[in-house]
């Protein structure tokens, strides 16, 4: 039998992957508005709102999908999904580069909420040949690659977009089908046939790949924590503009290299802090111990008095980037060898979930707190934000308490007891 390459030659490749796709998101981003002045010839306000809608539709088709295509690289592999989805992310850039109304792009964005879901097959990847003692190193280094797309994604499709709005698009779309054709010529499968499962609707879904993860606790509870974390994190990523503006008056260059900067600090913090965390102290003091900063970060964030405060504020922010992917290495290692797909479909489902529920909550808040109406406290989503991870902390310390144990893999025994055929060859680590 040939030899596989080895993992760190593979974990290479999908945390180029990822990259690819977090970019390609972040190519079109500058542009949007203006391409959807120019389709519909609305205003600034308006084209507001129907952006708010395309990434609806975006997150939304994230949400329902993510399962099934976890589910599909657990019945079929993650190389064939890998580059399907791919390839077919990248068709779907091409036309709405073209798109010639406003309804061939919604069509895109639904497309491209079914397609973007690629990051659960590519963690799946990491479950299959990475040991459970290592995983939280190597989920930290997808992160880490994700976060310098959401990086450099901006800015290349700010500087394309002086040639025209559609140019990002088409690079886009070059981009990712550069990817995928790469995939074809060094990705091999990393899931033999003997460990697939089949198919079934019925689990490929957020509800039914809930209901499996239902047999392992503390996959509940980290998943709850997760949404928590997440849903916090949307006051940065929906009022993070406007908050500054109406604080500090920010200027266009401040709110981008305020983005730029937290953007670096997490490629540092879960491309490199993740293992050094996790080896040190270990899976579940590295995801509780983390997660509490988040706490304080959004107190700074709440009631910073000045720029260099919020800034001192995203540094201390940056260190619950290491929780998630300690919280990852935990639930992989305690679903079966033909269920990590299901399981990173039902964590891209919780994470898309939050940015459909968070930017409305918000820019809400926002909103009642700063309109001059009655008390005036445009920190409000912050302090909201710290109020939600709080909860988590209470959430993951409680699962961690009564189901974390020494974060070992899940046993043969109870493997059997869940329902699932247990795979012998894999020891417990």
């Amino acid at each position: 039998m040939e030899e596989a390459k080895p993992p760190r030659h593979l974990l290479l490749f999908v945390g180029m992957i990822v990259f690819v796709d977090m970019a390609g998101i972040g190519l079109i981003t500058p542009v949007m508005p203006s391409l959807v002045m120019g389709l519909t010839g609305a205003t600034i306000d308006r084209a507001a709102e129907i952006g708010g809608w395309l990434f609806f539709c975006y997150a939304t088709m994230q949400f329902l999908f993510a399962p099934v295509i976890g589910g599909l690289s657990d019945r079929f592999g993650r190389r064939p999904v890998l580059l399907v989805t791919l390839a077919a992310l990248g068709i779907d850039y091409a036309l709405m580069a073209w798109a010639p109304t406003l309804g061939w792009l919604v069509a895109g964005r639904l497309i491209s909420g079914v397609m973007g879901a690629t990051f659960a097959a590519a963690n799946s990847c990491v479950a299959d040949v990475v040991p459970p003692g290592e995983r939280g190193r190597a989920f930290g280094m997808l992160g880490g690659a994700g976060a310098a797309g959401f990086v450099l994604g901006p800015t290349l499709g700010g500087l394309l977009g002086h040639f025209g709005d559609r140019v990002p698009f088409v690079a886009a779309s070059m981009l990712v089908l550069a990817g995928a054709l790469f995939g074809w010529f060094v990705l091999q499968e990393t899931l033999p046939v003997e460990r697939r499962r089949a198919f079934t609707p019925a689990r490929a879904n957020p509800i039914g790949s809930l209901i499996q993860m239902r047999r392992a606790p503390l996959v509940i509870g980290c998943l709850a924590a997760g949404f928590l974390m997440q849903l916090a994190s949307q006051a940065q990523l929906s009022v993070w503009a406007y908050q500054g503006i109406a604080r500090f008056g920010w200027s266009i260059v401040t709110i981008g290299l305020t983005i730029t900067l937290f953007g670096i600090l997490m490629v540092a913090v879960q491309g490199f802090g993740s293992g050094i965390a996790i080896r040190r102290f270990g899976p579940v003091r590295t995801a509780l111990g983390s997660l509490g900063f988040g706490v304080i970060s959004y107190l700074m964030l709440a009631f910073a008095p000045s720029t260099a405060v919020i800034v001192a504020a995203l540094v201390v922010g940056a260190i619950p980037g290491v929780a998630f992917p300690a919280m990852q290495q935990l639930m992989t290692a305690r679903v079966a060898e033909d269920q990590q797909g299901e399981l990173q479909g039902a964590i891209a489902s919780v994470i898309s979930l939050t940015a459909i529920l968070g930017p409305p909550l918000m820019t809400g808040v926002f909103g009642a707190f700063a309109d001059g109406e009655g008390l005036y406290f445009p920190g409000a989503p912050f302090l909201l934000s710290a109020g939600i991870i709080a909860l988590g902390v209470a959430v993951l310390g409680i699962t961690l308490r009564r189901f974390g144990g020494s974060g070992e893999a899940v046993s043969s025994h109870r493997l059997s007891a869940a329902g699932t055929a247990p795979d012998t060859s894999r020891a417990a680590g």
